[in-house]
């Protein structure tokens, strides 16, 4: 067992994640965590990780069983490049390289037998602990994760938190630890990368919980589901659809036990209170009183509450929507797009794909006309409003303010009335529209971000990776 969690419990602000939750991870297991946003996933695979402890309960883990966890998001450290964070997790075996070209140095000046024994010692060590061939399985690691040769050197802090990302994933898959821990990789991986990921985690050796809201990547990649929800952890064996039928199946006997057993209650409490005054009947009576003070009760779970979207219906335009002629586009001595033509329509449902680096935010970017190009000409239809949703829009959001709050302050007064019907669409209801943004779980908070792009009637919509952090 690598890790082994005994009735363990967590709040956060009075409000309770999981209690007394049980759940043991073996060797070699491939575990998909899914649940519903704000369920805990991410504190989960915190206290797995042990960066986090619970409230109450015991967390066992294997000794000398490495864990490895990759967050959602990943900060700028600012201490070095792409390859030397890929790199850092191996700081003994650096140490070892350093003491070699102190060594090496000390032979160069006095050629002494115990210096060439030490050498010779410090080689072989180096060697056992693969640093000769570190640097090729991280840049090899890197290139499959969308680096190109150019990029390894960049320093981390210039990047952005996706390419963070990446590289801190980099650096756990070279690490390879007993227990590696996903926190929705898939979020900030394009198709190729993602690719990439699936056949090296296929052929990795040790035990991976992933948390994920593609349920394509999961059906790939697990061999069971563990299903977090207000009623616990519960474990299902297949992929991700073979738990969705399971689950479907076992909330259908459930729900059948629990309409057999409330038609029992309701005949045992009509006994009760037909035969309540006869003295005759006072035996069975109580026999039956007792029996219902003993009934454990069968409940079943609230089902599933789903986002209920209603686009505002924007002004009408014409035919022609958006058009953009000979757009040229350059960072630095990178050209993006040397005269590219791009047409939307009215009514247009449009997929904008294609490999790393190819331009994909950019041109969304200059498409919303957030982003200046250095030539060609942009054009809106009449009556054309416009939207753009950011990959990191969540980061936008002012994390002092509620969540009501936070819509009140980009929706028109005229709007306000109408804001908290709009957060219910979006899963927020009661309290919950009280909570600071501050607490609440990227999912959560990636729903408060589309709920303010819906304030407003718009009649283009650019959405960059809009279902990151959405729960499936």
């Amino acid at each position: 067992m690598l890790v082994q969690l005994d009735s363990v419990s967590k709040a956060y602000g009075g409000q309770t994640l999981f209690q007394n939750l049980s759940w043991g991870i073996t060797g070699g297991e491939r575990i998909g965590l899914v649940g519903p946003n704000g369920a805990g996933k991410t504190t989960l695979c915190r206290i797995l990780a042990g960066l986090e402890e619970p409230d109450s309960g015991r967390v066992v883990r294997a000794r000398g069983a490495a864990v490895g966890y990759l967050p959602q998001e990943v900060a700028a450290s600012g201490l070095g490049s792409v390859l030397a964070e890929a790199l850092s997790g191996f700081e003994d075996v650096w140490r070892i390289e350093r003491e070699m070209e102190e060594v090496a140095a000390a032979l160069e000046a006095s050629p002494k037998e115990a210096l060439t024994a030490r050498y010779g010692d410090l080689q072989h060590r180096f060697d056992a602990l693969g640093g000769y061939r570190l640097e090729s399985a991280a840049r090899t690691i890197l290139s499959g994760l969308g680096f190109g040769a150019a990029d390894l050197n960049r320093p981390l802090a210039e990047l952005s938190g996706g390419w963070r990302m990446r590289a801190a994933l980099a650096r756990l898959l070279l690490l390879r630890p007993a227990l590696l821990l996903l926190d929705e990789p898939t979020n900030h991986l394009d198709l190729e990368s993602l690719a990439w990921l699936e056949k090296f985690l296929a052929a990795y050796d040790g035990t991976v919980v992933v948390v994920a809201h593609d349920r394509y990547f999961l059906n790939r990649m697990v061999s069971s589901i563990a299903d977090l929800g207000p009623a616990g952890l519960t474990v299902y064996p297949g992929d991700y659809d073979a738990f969705v039928v399971e689950r479907q199946a076992r909330r259908e006997l459930r729900e059948a036990q629990a309409r057999n057993q409330a038609k029992r209650v309701a005949e045992i409490e009509r006994f009760i209170e037909r035969f309540r005054y006869q003295a005759t009947r006072a035996r069975q009576v109580q026999s039956r009183v007792k029996m219902l003070a003993r009934l454990e009760r069968i409940e079943v779970e609230d089902r599933t509450r789903r986002i209920r979207v209603v686009f505002p219906e924007p002004p009408r335009t014409g035919r022609r929507v958006a058009t953009l002629r000979g757009i040229h586009k350059v960072y630095s001595d990178n050209i993006v797009y040397a005269g590219i033509d791009f047409d939307i329509e009215r009514g247009d449902r449009v997929a904008l794909v294609g490999v790393n680096g190819a331009g994909k935010s950019t041109l969304l970017r200059i498409l919303a006309g957030v982003l200046p190009f250095e030539r060609g000409e942009r054009t809106l239809g009449a009556h054309v409003a416009v939207h753009y949703y950011a990959q990191h829009q969540v980061d936008a959001l002012n994390p002092e303010r509620a969540v009501l709050a936070e819509l009140e302050a980009v929706a028109p007064e005229a709007a306000h009335p109408r804001l908290r019907a709009l957060l219910g669409a979006f899963l927020f209801s009661g309290a919950a529209v009280d909570k600071k943004v501050s607490v609440l779980s990227g999912g959560e908070k990636a729903r408060l971000a589309l709920a303010k792009m819906l304030v407003r009637p718009t009649a283009l919509l650019c959405l960059d990776e809009p279902t990151n952090h959405l729960d499936l």
